[in-house]
């Protein structure tokens, strides 16, 4: 999806069948389950389904063009890599054209293996960025625990990347500032769980950040780049 790409209700437009228009997206949303790398413009596309117009059908047909570009890229699960477990946490926030809300990622890899992944849009709209990031923190916290506990004989070391220090000092802070004092203290326990070092949450450079490719449009270079970052590469690079 071009960085370019603005997508409203579009009420100036044609509409389209409605029902092709979500038979097609049911079987984007089928087929993003193997092909991570078009979660995001799926989503995004998903959001206008209850009154698609000709530039929402002309959006999704560009994701089959990509598609079929693309048939030999997948994820590649290589026979010996390192467990370590790592996951990547961000939001671009109040990314949403039209409510301002903001969407969240994250993904988790053991070393260059993806293994799970997840976009949503939040429900409420927020005045802060670390707030969202933190509360994403939390949430990602939760599902990466218990990936570790199905794997807990392999004896994983997790790590936790975020690309904003205030969401990572918040998480090792006890002190209760006045701009997180609307926090609910059922998002805090993460803090337990950074005390007593079960995981650690590091920072990443805003670049390097995989999960942007969940979040947002991105330019072409940076898209292949974060793509390959995970694990989702060509097969006929292997040979």
């Amino acid at each position: 999806m071009s960085t370019s790409c603005y997508m409203d209700v579009d009420l100036a437009r044609t509409a389209v069948d409605q029902t092709k228009y979500r038979i097609l997206l049911g079987s984007l949303l089928y087929l993003s389950a193997s092909r991570p790398d078009i979660m995001f413009a799926v989503c995004l596309c998903a959001r206008f389904q209850f009154s698609p117009k000709e530039s929402h059908f002309k959006a999704a047909k560009r994701i089959l063009k990509y598609l079929k570009g693309t048939t030999s890229v997948g994820l590649w699960y290589p026979s010996h890599s390192p467990l370590h477990l790592v996951g990547y946490f961000n939001s671009d926030f109040a990314g949403c054209k039209l409510d301002r809300k903001s969407t969240n990622g994250t993904c988790h890899l053991p070393d260059s293996s993806l293994i799970s992944w997840h976009n949503k849009k939040t429900s409420l709209c927020s005045p802060f960025n670390c707030w969202v990031e933190y509360i994403v923190a939390v949430s990602y916290c939760a599902q990466i625990l218990w990936i570790k506990q199905q794997i807990e004989d392999f004896r994983l070391k997790v790590s936790l990347l975020c690309d904003n220090t205030s969401v990572i000092n918040l998480t090792k802070n006890q002190i209760q500032h006045s701009r997180t004092k609307h926090i609910e203290i059922r998002h805090h326990f993460i803090r337990n769980h950074v005390s007593n070092g079960i995981c650690d949450v590091k920072f990443i450079e805003t670049a390097k950040q995989l999960i942007n490719i969940f979040t947002k449009p991105l330019l072409k270079d940076m898209f292949f780049l974060l793509r390959n970052e995970l694990g989702i590469i060509d097969s006929q690079t292997l040979s």
